[in-house]
């Protein structure tokens, strides 16, 4: 019976620092409160795997040619980036790698003059994004301030239902050397000015190690 009580005090515990610390986040389940509260220690923990296009190998087909569908359903030319780095992401709200939104939109306010950020919303992974596109860029307004643009929620996910923009990154007769798709969200992936894919990475890198040498 003590354990009972001590494991209750506990839960009561952790749920009112939870509330406490996210107090002003009104539209967040209790699952993506805790989430956001305890992802320090997950960012602490995690491993960072990068791989790098170190022979700058150029791409078969440009990825220029793709157009993406943002959440509002504006259609926009990824030429229109030519000149910037962009970093690509899935994304997903309910993931215990979320709050990385807030230091991607610290990047892309940063170095927005040389970089864009994409986000690209997926289920895939432990149907960890449910929610509608107009869900899916409320969150991420109000809870981490995005301001980068967001795409439609599809899949990235090898298969016949993969958006073209992943088939280009996990394709190498189009991007000229990758194959590796997404593992789980918050994957990166790293386009040069010129529209060369330089890097992979997994979950684990964040801040400014994704645009500089590891």
């Amino acid at each position: 019976m003590k354990f009972l009580y001590g494991f209750l005090l506990v839960v009561a515990g952790i749920s009112l620092y939870v509330f406490i610390d996210n107090r002003n986040q009104s539209n967040m389940t209790f699952r993506q409160k805790l989430i956001r509260t305890f992802y320090p220690v997950l960012e602490r923990i995690s491993g960072k795997k990068v791989q790098e296009n170190k022979a700058v190998v150029q791409p078969p087909q440009s990825i220029y040619d793709i157009t993406i569908t943002l959440t509002d359903g504006q259609l926009v030319k990824l030429d229109s980036f030519r000149g910037k780095k962009i970093l690509i992401v899935n994304t997903a709200s309910g993931c215990g790698y979320t709050p990385q939104y807030e230091k991607l939109e610290a990047l892309f306010r940063q170095h927005h003059d040389s970089l864009v950020v994409l986000a690209f919303p997926s289920n895939d992974f432990k149907q960890q994004e449910p929610g509608t596109d107009a869900d899916i860029a409320a969150f991420c307004k109000k809870n981490f301030g995005v301001s980068f643009p967001i795409a439609q929620k599809g899949s990235v996910k090898k298969g016949l239902h993969q958006q073209v923009l992943y088939r280009w990154l996990t394709d190498p007769s189009q991007n000229g050397w990758n194959e590796r798709a997404p593992d789980w969200n918050f994957c990166k992936y790293l386009i040069s000015e010129n529209g060369v894919l330089l890097r992979v990475m997994n979950a684990g890198v964040t801040g400014k190690a994704l645009i500089d040498a590891p």
